[in-house]
């Protein structure tokens, strides 16, 4: 059994590689994404897997191709699949399988350093007195205590970032489809989308990306909002409606934006490009704004989730390498 990873960084070769000592499976480690651009350099029946990651393009030429390579297995390390084609997956007859909950509190927990961050502007803080300025002038925030905070998707993660902000005081809403009976015994009040975002002094978005939500948050939504909301996003970029976006913060309709995903993100996220000129002018946009903070897809990595990442997808691929997938970690195509 052979592994092929794309998009891989050391930390995944370290995880993998001391999971795998109980699978002892072969495993070989690309740190270029998988798309179009490298499909044919994968030679044929050598490998029986490939596992991948958010930013791999798995559009259904590219699944043609890894099926005529003899790839029986895609494995994605991440919970999202909205960068596979579904149907392409079923009629190569492939096995698809995900990790939907390697962390949920990771996740969480980084929203709430994003909260806090922009907030109370403590990264501020750190490059001023790293300098000497013990100045407070340009640092204030606001009490969470009490605030309303608006979470849309209560998954694992959104109900753990739930759990956590009622921890703070906050006064909790929430929408979702479907509604979670331990979330709203515990004090969290489901209402309608556009309630929410019209209550809300706080939004926090915890939903998959489906065509159904794509720019969920968008001008229009941005219109009904609290005049200074605050929104953060650890989800997926395309949620977001990123020139709306720009353009409330400039009027100064939005109080504050805090991302660790991003629409074009591909391009850009897990590489060092200090040494670049990046090309990309609404990230650039979005960077020169005081109120902004952006990080890199970080918010799943801790040890806990890094661990548990590999363990399930090992896990999944050997559970589909030997027709014994009963996992719910697992999805079936």
């Amino acid at each position: 059994m052979k592994i092929l990873f794309f998009s891989s960084k050391p930390y995944d070769s370290l995880f993998f590689e001391e999971n795998n000592k109980s699978y002892d499976f072969e495993l070989e480690f690309w740190e270029t994404h998988l798309g179009p651009h490298i499909v044919d350099a994968i030679k044929p029946n050598v490998y029986d897997a490939v596992c991948v990651f958010v930013n791999d393009k798995l559009t259904a030429p590219v699944i043609a191709a890894l099926a005529s390579k003899g790839i029986k297995i895609i494995a994605l390390r991440c919970a999202g699949f909205n960068n596979v084609d579904i149907e392409a997956v079923k009629a190569h007859k492939l096995r698809l399988c995900r990790v939907p909950a390697y962390s949920p509190q990771a996740v969480a927990e980084h929203a709430i350093a994003l909260l806090l961050t922009l907030n109370r502007k403590t990264h501020k803080a750190y490059n001023r007195t790293r300098e000497q300025n013990f100045s407070l002038n340009g640092l204030m925030g606001f009490n969470l205590y009490k605030k309303t905070i608006g979470v849309i998707g209560t998954g694992k993660i959104g109900a753990a970032f739930c759990k956590i902000m009622l921890g703070f005081g906050c006064k909790v809403i929430a929408f979702d489809p479907f509604e979670n009976q331990d979330l709203k015994s515990l004090g969290v009040n489901y209402l309608t989308f556009d309630e929410l975002i019209k209550q809300a002094d706080v939004i926090s978005l915890h939903c998959p990306l489906t065509e159904e939500n794509r720019y969920l948050i968008n001008a229009s939504k941005i219109a009904i909002m609290k005049p200074g909301v605050v929104l953060i996003n650890t989800s997926r970029g395309a949620l977001i409606h990123t020139k709306d976006v720009i353009e409330a913060l400039k009027e100064k309709k939005i109080g504050g934006l805090a991302i660790d995903v991003y629409e074009q993100e591909e391009k850009l996220f897990f590489k060092d490009l200090s040494g670049s000129i990046i090309d990309d002018d609404d990230i650039q946009r979005l960077i020169s704004f005081s109120n902004v903070l952006v990080t890199g897809h970080q918010a799943f990595f801790t040890q806990e989730a890094l661990n548990e990442i590999a363990t399930s997808t090992l896990s999944s691929v050997s559970a589909l390498y030997h027709q014994q997938a009963t996992s719910n970690d697992t999805i079936l195509v």
